[in-house]
This record gives C-alpha cells, structure tokens and sequence, in this order.
C-alpha cells in the first residue's frame, strides 16, 4: 500500500467511525497484555537483532539510543520498561522494534512482538473512568478481541512527552503569543468546549485556555461532547469555538462536526480539529465536512489566535 493509498484508507475509516489497529505485545509471558497503536500511525516493524543500537548521552531512562534506518537516525523508546515489564537479554535480542510516526516525529517503541491487524469502530472502543484516576496512568481506552482478551490502548502522546518533550506543544510558546491578543466579548463570555481523550494533551490545553483567561470545558470523548451541545438546545448558539481531536472513544471528531453541522443551533459554531493525525487529506475530509480550521497537536498554541481570527 503506498503512502498515499494508507492516508485515503485512514481518512475512510475515521469519515465512518472506524479505525484499524496494529496489535502487540511486549512480553513472552502467557499473561503479558495485548496493546494496540492506531495502524496509521506506524510505518514497519524491524527485527531488533538487525539493527545496530548507539547509545547517547539522554536524561530518560526510556530512551535506549538510536538506530540508522534508510538514513533516518531514530530514537528508540523502550516501551516495555514504561510498563514496567523488564526484557531479559535473550527477550532482548529476539524483541522487535515498532517504527511510528507521531506528527512527523519518527520514533522506535521496542516491542517483544506484532499480532495482528483488527479493525474496529469508536463506539467498541472503551475508557473506563478507572483509567483516568491517576495523572500517572499510561492507558486510554481498551477493546476487545474476538476471543475476548482485553486489548490496551496507551497514551503515547504521554511517553512522547516524557522522552521527547519537544514533540509536544510549547505552552511557554502560547503564553508568549497570548499577550498580544485582543480577545473578543463572545470568547471572553463564552466556554470553548473540547473533545480530547488523551491527558497529556488535556493538560496542555487546559494551560493554554488558562493563560488566556478563557474559559473552557473538556470532555473525554466527542459523544459526550455532542450530548452537551444538544442538551443546550438553542443555547448552543452562544458557544464560541468546539476544539476536537479526531481519534477518540466511542465517536471520531469526523463524525462529530458532520453532527454538529446537521444540529439548527449549532451549525454556525466554529469548529477546529487538533490532532496528530496531519496529513493533507485529514485535513480535507475535516473542511469538506464543515471545520473552519484544522492544527497539529505539537502546534496547540496556535488555537487561540485561530479561534479569534474566526470570531
């Protein structure tokens, strides 16, 4: 499948609320879980004993070193030690590296191995509030599998920004262009609602929105999002901005503004996707279905001045 073809696919499947995952494991053992990673953000998998790992100077134990791939240098992320499963060094050498993409940002997440490829659709996809208890959680939702076994889904964007800060939003950045902005009366009266699932980004988000005194209400998923718009009725109209991530639990952000586009009293409500999804034609499917502007996530400082420009 070329590039191409697997961005047409991905766009597809989110325009009819579905996804494709690449499910593995990160350990031999017959209880070790199974976990999953959205298809399209991945690229191959490589044999580890094939590559050459070179060690650097790092300030997170989870960065192993890098490996030379097709002339890329890449940054290899042991996964299984921030889910505090420890390889021995035969696991090691038979283990395979997971190569990913994550807002252009090529990464290596050490795996033991690949399992298969399943598709589902958001609303088989769970978040219990289990997951969501502790900052230091690293699970965002879960599914299951045709025999049943619970399938995990992480928070990768978490362990990005552990490892690799800088593939994350630059909230110092955003409160430097805060300053200069003369916000409007409906966005400094209203409340900016967001569908984002992953708490990494929630946090930042919610940084951003306080920086510049605005206020904001966050949901976990975009069908609960959605629930509140219509709870509104013809109150909806005073909402400023709806801020949505397009891979999310039980609804994709595609199928959220085709709803909130097809809603009499939301239909006029500014609508901005923020994902890591970013290739071209996420961000096609997003305008022909009715957003008025589309950020990747490592950009997030960026929403307010879009929101304003907008209003």
């Amino acid at each position: 499948m070329s590039v191409l073809d697997k961005v047409d696919a991905a766009t597809n499947l989110a325009k009819n609320n579905e996804l494709q995952l690449l499910v593995f494991r990160v350990s031999d053992l017959s209880a070790s879980a199974y976990y999953a990673i959205n298809v399209f953000k991945t690229r191959e998998v490589v044999e580890s004993k094939n590559h050459y790992l070179t060690q650097i100077p790092s300030s997170s134990p989870l960065l192993e070193g890098t490996i030379i791939l097709r002339g890329l240098q890449i940054p290899i992320l042991n996964l299984p030690k921030w889910l505090n499963v420890t390889l021995t060094k035969e696991e090691i050498t038979r283990s395979n590296i997971l190569i990913c993409d994550f807002n252009g940002i090529i990464i290596g997440l050490r795996i033991m191995s690949a399992y298969r490829v399943i598709k589902k659709n958001w609303n088989q996809m769970h978040a219990p509030d289990s997951y969501r208890l502790k900052e230091d959680g690293v699970v965002m939702n879960d599914t299951r599998l045709e025999d049943g076994s619970l399938c995990l889904i992480l928070d990768y964007e978490k362990l990005l920004s552990q490892v690799i800060p800088h593939a994350m939003v630059d909230v110092i950045k955003d409160s430097e262009v805060i300053k200069n902005l003369v916000i409007p009366q409906k966005l400094k009266n209203g409340t900016v609602l967001i569908a984002e699932d992953s708490k990494t980004a929630q946090r930042a988000l919610i940084q951003i929105f306080a920086n510049a005194k605005i206020d904001m209400k966050l949901f976990d998923n975009g069908k609960k999002l959605l629930d509140y718009v219509i709870s509104l009725g013809e109150n909806a109209k005073d909402i400023p901005a709806i801020v949505t991530d397009i891979e999310m639990p039980e609804m994709s952000g595609f199928t959220v503004i085709k709803m909130i586009r097809s809603n009499p009293y939301s239909k006029e409500i500014p609508i901005i996707v923020n994902s890591s999804m970013t290739g071209e034609n996420n961000k096609r499917e997003s305008e022909v279905l009715g957003a008025n502007g589309f950020i990747d996530k490592t950009k997030s400082h960026g929403i307010i001045p879009l929101i304003i420009s907008l209003l």
